[in-house]
This record gives structure tokens, sequence and C-alpha cells, in this order.
């Protein structure tokens, strides 16, 4: 790609490209490609001059050559990365407010008096049918405030006040509803599917296949605990779908051959073969949105409170100008008091400043599926933990295999790898990538394969049971004798490491060690929790005593529960709400969903089970648990920032009420003032918490 550098200094880079223009599909592309880069830290693309500008580490010839070689033509762009862009968006409301503040003052140079009296006129019109409608609705809102104001204004000739409140009005919407759509579609992105892998039907059986090559009319395999990838229609299977995302139903669907699925919904029991209908940015994002927007989880109790406030405090506000014209008989003092209520900014000020603080979140890797889970937040004072994959290291490694078969121990672990790729667990994929790294490919060598939440795998393996999991699992509930040549092998087994049993025909196999340690940060974030307000850490896993006294000890957790089953775990937050704590649940695998739907809040790290992150409420980034210390903070900082809006919007609003009755400010000033302070504090939430 020809370009031109138009302005450098170190490590940033400003480049023309040899265009005039780029469209927004240009510039999401080209944007998409320079951050593909690890040498490139931020990108800005502006589309209107084709310019760019780029922050680089490292050699400037590594940069420039990175720029030289990219054309549109062979970058590869996820469809749903320019699905999901708001550069569009972005651009359509910035021209919206420069052509309204270029028309507002353009007509006074150009357009003579009689003719913009009459336009105003029109104006007002639009204004008091809207101020009516909510009348006709039953409701005293700040619409009917408006209209009263305006119409007011243009009885008494004063025309110049009534287009200044008119555009300022304007100016105010425009901004409220820019600043609501960004924030609605920057948390719709970040919920967004990210499903890079699937399996695909084959005539030579299943493939693990690349999303983005799937095309309509092909079939894909989905399984317990997975997100369905596309919309699509089942061809084959049986299975329950929590359709909770799409359509707000809150128990499992039942889906058959002929049932309609959709993208984003979670297989919580059974296994579908689905044929594709749509692959266009997996049919999911105007979905997310449309939640996002109606969804009454969105809305903090302090949100909500605030907007019952609000438009309780119209009839206030009529009361008092009314009051004021037949004391003063003053229609400008009158009027003043109109220009100015609560409800704005309020209404305003409040969802912007939660919506920024969900976008200002997900720039630490957390994901926030509404308002209130911050304010829940906020106010906890019980946190559980799961242990695997959450207390302990997100990727398990297979520290040896030990065979009781007599069967090679790379044998059984491409065996025992075979069953596990299906499910997705923190140790089901450890033992996918042992294999992996040993280079032990397969070809499927089982029947179909069944998912017990919380115990293990069974299938079949050369016409002979083969199943794999925990202890209780294999030998407890499968009956899987231990060779009797084998016991003493059996007892040694080093106790450092978790256990999982691989058995076939009835016999045990193999017992792979899992290396499951600690995160480094464990021990440091629990004495945070604690620090910041926690009063009470539990820790709860499906492992032994042994396992789990010595995990608590080393993070410094009192409370502690082992070898527990997924309705234990729910049944214990459960019990705590009883008590009237605030539980916070935190987990990653499929069996600590039910916790996590019944916690207040139910928070999953990234890595882990995709129903159990469909299901939280809260996703937080697997590679350092001190994301939940930032969420407490950041939680903590919204309840202040509201609390000072609310505070400021009353004090001031006040105030300028007290000074129109006075008189001393006239209507005009009333209104830029009231909607001045409005955009400001709206302005004033957009920014970071942390930073403050």
């Amino acid at each position: 790609m020809k370009f031109v550098i138009k302005h450098e200094n170190r490590n940033r880079i400003r480049f023309h490209l040899d265009m005039n223009r780029l469209s927004f599909r240009q510039a999401d592309i080209l944007e998409y490609y320079l951050l593909s880069f690890d040498e490139i830290s931020e990108v800005r693309v502006y589309e209107r001059t084709a310019d760019a500008v780029i922050i680089y580490q490292g050699d400037r010839g590594c940069a420039l050559d990175i720029i030289r070689d990219f054309s549109f033509e062979n970058t590869r762009v996820p469809e749903h990365e320019l699905e999901c862009s708001g550069r569009e968006l972005n651009a359509y409301y910035r021209e919206r407010i420069i052509t309204s503040i270029i028309l507002h003052y353009g007509k006074r140079l150009i357009v003579p008096e009689p003719i913009r009296r009459i336009w105003i006129l029109i104006k007002t019109a639009k204004y008091i049918i809207r101020g009516l409608k909510t009348l006709g609705k039953g409701g005293l809102k700040v619409e009917l405030l408006d209209s009263i104001a305006i119409t007011a204004a243009v009885k008494t000739e004063d025309y110049k006040t009534a287009s200044s409140v008119m555009f300022l009005l304007k100016i105010g919407d425009t901004l409220e509803e820019w600043t609501h759509k960004k924030s609605v579609d920057d948390l719709a992105r970040q919920m967004s599917l990210n499903i890079d892998k699937v399996w695909l039907v084959t005539d030579s059986g299943e493939v693990l296949t690349n999303s983005e090559e799937i095309s309509c009319g092909d079939k894909v395999v989905v399984r317990m605990g997975n997100i369905i990838p596309f919309d699509g229609k089942v061809c084959d299977g049986e299975a329950v779908v929590n359709q909770a995302s799409m359509t707000g139903e809150p128990e499992g669907v039942r889906k058959a051959e002929g049932s309609p699925v959709f993208a984003g919904t979670v297989l919580e029991e059974g296994e579908l073969t689905i044929e594709v209908l749509n692959v266009s940015g997996n049919g999911r994002f105007d979905k997310i949105v449309k939640m996002i927007e109606e969804s009454e989880k969105m809305k903090s109790s302090v949100e909500s409170k605030a907007e019952r406030l609000a438009d309780g405090l119209v009839p206030y506000t009529l009361a008092a100008s009314a009051l004021t014209y037949l004391i003063s008989r003053n229609v400008s003092k009158a009027v003043s008091v109109l220009m100015v209520d609560y409800s704005c900014a309020l209404k305003m000020a409040m969802p912007i400043s939660v919506l920024s603080a969900i976008k200002e979140s997900a720039d630490y890797g957390i994901t926030i599926k509404g308002g209130r889970f911050m304010e829940e937040v906020a106010s906890a004072d019980t946190i559980v933990f799961d242990k695997t994959g959450t207390l302990t290291m997100a990727s398990p490694m297979v520290a040896r295999v030990v065979s009781f078969n007599g069967e090679a121990e790379d044998e059984l672990l491409r065996q025992a790898a075979c069953l596990e790729e299906h499910f997705p667990h923190s140790v089901a994929k450890a033992v996918v990538d042992a294999a992996v790294q040993k280079g032990l490919t397969h070809e499927e060598m089982h029947s179909k394969v069944d998912y017990i939440v919380a115990h293990g795998i069974a299938s079949s393996i050369e016409g002979k049971k083969a199943v794999i999991g925990s202890y209780h699992f294999v030998f407890e509930d499968e009956k899987v004798e231990i060779p009797e040549d084998k016991k003493e092998l059996f007892d040694s087994l080093p106790a450092q490491y978790s256990h999982l049993y691989f058995a076939k025909g009835g016999s045990l196999c193999a017992c792979i060690l899992i290396e499951d340690p600690m995160r480094e940060e464990a021990t440091e974030v629990v004495k945070e929790l604690k620090n910041i307000g926690f009063e009470h850490i539990v820790m709860m896993t499906g492992d032994s005593e042994r396992t789990a006294a010595a995990i608590a000890s080393a993070a410094g957790i009192d409370e502690y529960y082992s070898e527990v089953l997924p309705e234990d775990k729910a049944s214990y937050v459960e019990k705590a709400k009883e008590r009237g704590r605030r539980v916070i649940m935190v987990g990653d695998g499929i069996n600590d969903s039910p916790a996590l739907s019944a916690a207040d809040v139910g928070i999953a790290i990234s890595d882990g089970a995709e129903i159990a992150r469909q299901i939280a409420d809260i996703t937080i980034s697997s590679s350092d648990l001190n994301s939940i210390i930032t969420l407490r903070k950041l939680s903590v900082l919204l309840m202040k920032r509201i609390g000072f809006n609310y505070r400021t919007i009353v004090g001031f609003n006040t105030a300028l009420i007290a000074l129109g009755i006075a008189g001393i400010l006239p209507p005009a000033t009333s209104a830029m003032l009231h909607n001045g302070s409005t955009v400001a504090l709206g302005l004033k939430s957009m920014t970071n918490l942390l930073a403050e």
C-alpha cells in the first residue's frame, strides 16, 4: 500500500494512504490489520482524510514494513468485527450535532426574521404535541414542562429565547442518545460471540474447524455446556437449550429434530447436530443490543429511583411556576422556573454514569451485563470461590500418566484426550494440551460421548465402556475395579496432584496426575478482599479434603468445603442469602453454574465453560484475579459518583429556580445554564472512575 508520512515523533507516526477518503468498512479493516501486530499498541484511523496514526514499540523500520505490506484485498477480518464496529454510529451523531449548530446560527445570518418566526412557531407546535402526548398517557413528565416553557416564551413574543431553548434541548437530546447508544453498543460488542472453533460434520466424521470457514448448509455438533454458534435448525439429537439471552425465558427449552436454534443460546443438557442457516455476524449483535436496552437488569435500583424521582418532581415544578406567576404576575419569572427541571439531568446523568462504568470495566477485561450487578458488588459482604481454574491456575497441566493395564502411557493419554476434547473444562483442556504437545494425533475412536456434570465422561472404545473422571464417578458410581496386582501402585499415587481416573471395560487403565498450582496472586487477592470489606471469603471444591485444605491454607481462606457437588454450592449460596448476606460467586465450570445463578452476583472466569459465562452476570479475564479487586473499586466509586451527581443536580437546579423567581436570571439564561450543566454533568459522568 502506498502511503505518505505526514508527521512523526518518537514511536508515533501519522501517515496518509494514497486515497481521497476511506469507507467505514475500509477504515475498520485497516484498524483491525494494524492492531493485529504486537509491535503496534494504539491505532486511530480517520476515514474522512484517509489518515491513520499509530503508536508502535521497537524498530521504526518494522512499523513501516507493516504499513507497506497492508492491502484491503489480502486482509481477512471476521465479519462480526465489522458488524459490531461503532465507527459509523459515531460519524452519524457527530454530523447531526455539527449540522444542528450550523443551521441554528446560520439561519440568524441568512433567513429574514419574519420567516424565522414562522419556523419557530412550526417547531413550537411539535413540542406542544409531544407534551400533550405525555399528558394523554396520564403522566406529568419533562416533555410537558418543555412545551409549556416554549409556548410561554412564544406567547410573550420572546422568539429568541424560544429558539435557544429548542436548540439546547435538541443538542442535549442528541448527546444523550449518542452517549447511551454508544455505551450500549460497546457493551454489546463485549458480550458478542467469540467462538473460534466448531465441530463440523463431514463424511469422515467430526472435524474441529475454524468458525469463519463454516457456510450456510453445513452441519455442526454442539455438546452440553457449549454456546450454539450459529442460527440454524436441529437435524439430529435432543437437548435442553437455555434461551434467556434471546427470549428472556427463564426455563430451558426442549429442542429436537426440526426445532430452530439461535446463536448465543446455551446447550444445557444433551447434544445437537445443527444445520447452519445464518453465519453473518452469528446473528447475534443486534439481539444483544435489544436485550440490553430492554432488560431491567441494566438498571440499578439507584437508577430506577432517580427516574421515579425525576418524573415525580414535574408536578412540583409546574406548581412552583404557577405560584410564581400568581404572586409576581411576571411571565418571565414563571418561565424561568419552567426552564429548569431536575428530571432531565437525573435521567441523563445516572444511566450514563452506569454505562460508562461498565465500559471502563471492559478496559480491565471485565464484562458486566447490567448496572444492577455493580451495585450488588459494591454492597456484597460474602465471596465464594470455586477452586479449580479459579483460585488455582486457569490452565492446569498433566504432570504424569500412570498406567494400570500395561498399555503405553502415551497411548492412554491419546485415548483420554480423544474423549476430553469435546468438553469445556480446564482439566479436560490440560489433557488435550498434553497430547498435542507430545504430537499424539488421533482419529475419533469412540461412540457418542456423554458428559455427567461434576463427575466425568462416559463413552465406549472398541466396544468397551470407557469412563474418565473423578474418584466418586469412576469407582463408586461406575463400580470400576483396580487390578489386583496394581493396588499397591494405586495406594502410592502422589498426594500433591489431583487425580483423573480413566477406565475401560470396568477396569482401571490409567490415573492422570494433574498439576494444578495455586495462582501466584491468590494470597494477595484474598488479603486485599478482606481489606476492602468482604467479611466472609469461602472456597468450595469437588476435590479431596487433603487438596482443599492445602489450597485454602496457602490462600489464607479460613472457611472451605471439600468434595462438594454443584447442588451443594448452590445450597450454600441460598442459605447465606437467607441469613442476610450479599453473596458473590466466582467460578469457571459447568458444575459452578447453579451457584452462579443463585448468587446475588455470579462472576465467571473467561477461559471457563461457555455455559458458566452465559449464566454469570459478570465475566473477568482469566489472567489475573486482581480483576475482582478492580471490579469492587469501580463499583464503590460508581455508587459515590451517582451520589455526587444527585446532590449536584438538586443543589444547582434549586439555585437556578431561586434566581429565576428573584428575577435575577432571565428564562434564556436559566435554560442555557440548566442545559449546559446537564450536558457538563453527563460528560463528567463519562470520565474514567479510577482516574479520579
